[in-house]
């Protein structure tokens, strides 16, 4: 049995049953999303181990969810599922940033194989420590997107921890604020929407949110997410 946690992303409800049943029968947590907008909204409040994704569906396709959850610094395995099996697709299809192609239709258990190698790839060492980030007197579980302090858990509102979770991602690196919104689904809305989480997300973690030491703002590029005592 194994607890790593699979998303599933199809617009074809048959075949999104299909695998969830499958995988699931392989001991996979498994969750299911039928367009990119559900994906990102289930990716803002957990964080699968890997990503299985259409490429051709309404609205955002998997190509471009592929792009700008790299652009956002998500690492997961990303594993593309399509009708076209052109080699230019698939050639399309990991320069966004995708871990593997796999056209339509196909046997779960090549799925399955390839998930199985891709996770391995990206599993942390066994003895690795647990990956947690130090701002002051804080200390942020990024595996279970926990915020402690001196006194105990810190609550975070859903997106404040959804943002906090991104920029863990790639500390120490500038996230255009373009970036940041599409990682959590806020392009609707604009850019403004994410200065407004970061007021927010500074007040929690900031001694001074006023001159924040830890989320700091890169003029004309964006914000920055610098770990420290």
């Amino acid at each position: 049995m194994t607890s790593e946690h699979i998303l599933v992303v199809d617009d074809d409800r048959r075949l999104l049953r299909l695998l969830q049943r499958y995988l699931m029968e392989q001991g996979y947590r498994v969750t299911t999303a039928e367009d990119a907008a559900q994906a990102r909204k289930v990716m803002a409040v957990m964080a699968p181990d890997a990503l299985v994704l259409d490429i051709t569906m309404p609205g955002e396709s998997g190509l471009d969810l592929t792009r700008g959850l790299r652009e956002a610094g998500f690492s997961l395995p990303i594993l593309l599922l399509t009708a076209r099996g052109e080699p230019a697709d698939r050639i399309a299809g990991l320069e966004t940033g995708a871990d593997d192609y796999l056209g339509k239709p196909f046997e779960p258990r090549e799925l399955l194989l390839r998930l199985r190698a891709h996770l391995r790839h990206h599993a942390p060492p066994v003895n690795a420590a647990p990956r947690a980030l130090r701002l002051g007197k804080l200390e942020f579980d990024a595996a279970r997107g926990l915020l402690n302090g001196p006194d105990g858990a810190i609550h975070l509102t859903g997106g404040e921890a959804a943002l906090l979770s991104v920029l863990t991602q790639r500390p120490g690196d500038v996230m255009s604020r373009e970036a940041i919104a599409r990682a959590l689904d806020l392009d609707e809305i604009g850019e403004r929407a994410v200065d407004v989480q970061v007021t927010r997300l500074r007040r929690r973690i900031e001694p001074d949110p006023r001159e924040p030491r830890f989320l700091q703002t890169v003029r004309g590029k964006g914000y920055v997410l610098k770990p420290g005592h």
